[in-house]
């Protein structure tokens, strides 16, 4: 591992040891403590070639996450490739965003707008058994990861996707509450984004635009047009839009306008309402 963790450190890879040792973890199928206590050991050949394919692949910036092929988010396992953007932690506080506007009833339908790998939609929807949901998702191969990561949630009851731009969906008027994480990185960033990011998530899912704020001023719009009366929006936002979002919204009509942080303390959340 001491091999891999140098190459890993050559390529610029933070914590070069930290991310040797899982994918170790990875290729063995054992945990950083039984590697330890079988540290003396002579690992096989086949080990040695799955170990030594895996530390190119993320030598040359491929996310660890698409080596394993699955990422955990707000407590569950996500099918995740280059399909869609990586669910990230910091998301998980539109998903809780999300679940303090829903009300306590049964039958509430929610709309995920570019859902992407689904991860809104289904943390969403995992939490509150009583709601059913729309991935809205313009992308041919986001909405085939979704549709399998809806599958392996088993959701496929309470859950569909609609393979279609957010402009032409028809169900705007039918949802409870509407969540989306589009995209917000300003176009002249986007070069200078992570490899990992730049090269291997979908650049339609991160470019915003000149400024960024594109998709939001398109969003309000189509919220204050199509919404029922008294619908919540939430809204994944970049760390240093949300006076940006606050007032596309409020300029849009849409009241009841608040924010909300990630773990790490960014603001990561705008949320508003159609007017009752």
């Amino acid at each position: 591992m001491a091999g891999a963790a140098g190459r890993f450190r050559q390529a610029g890879i933070d914590a070069p040891q930290r991310e040797a040792r899982l994918l170790m973890s990875l290729a063995s199928g054992l945990t950083t403590s039984q590697l330890i206590l079988r540290g003396h050991l002579v690992a096989p050949d086949d080990l040695r070639e799955s170990f030594d394919h895996m530390v190119s692949q993320r030598e040359s910036r491929v996310p660890f996450q698409h080596i394993a092929g699955t990422t955990s988010f707000f407590g569950l396992d996500f099918i995740s490739d280059a399909r869609a953007l990586v669910p990230r932690a910091d998301s998980e506080a539109v998903v809780e965003a999300a679940l303090s506007l829903l009300p306590e009833r049964n039958g509430l339908e929610i709309a995920d707008l570019g859902t992407g790998s689904g991860c809104l939609l289904i943390a969403v929807l995992t939490t509150r058994t009583d709601v059913s949901g729309t991935g809205v998702e313009a992308d041919a191969a986001a909405a085939s990861l979704a549709t399998e990561n809806i599958a392996r949630h088993g959701l496929q009851r309470r859950a569909r996707i609609a393979e279609q731009p957010w402009a032409e969906w028809s169900g705007w008027g039918s949802v409870d509450l509407l969540i989306s994480n589009p995209p917000y990185i300003r176009t002249e960033v986007m070069a200078s984004l992570d490899p990992e990011v730049r090269l291997h998530d979908p650049e339609a899912a991160l470019d915003g635009g000149i400024d960024g704020l594109d998709a939001y001023r398109e969003l309000a719009m189509l919220s204050r047009a199509r919404l029922k009366p008294g619908t919540p929006v939430v809204f994944e936002i970049g760390y240093d839009q949300q006076q940006d979002v606050r007032a596309i919204l409020s300029a849009a009509g849409l009241t009841g306008i608040g924010s909300a942080r990630d773990l790490g303390g960014n603001d990561r959340v705008v949320c508003a309402r159609q007017p009752v």
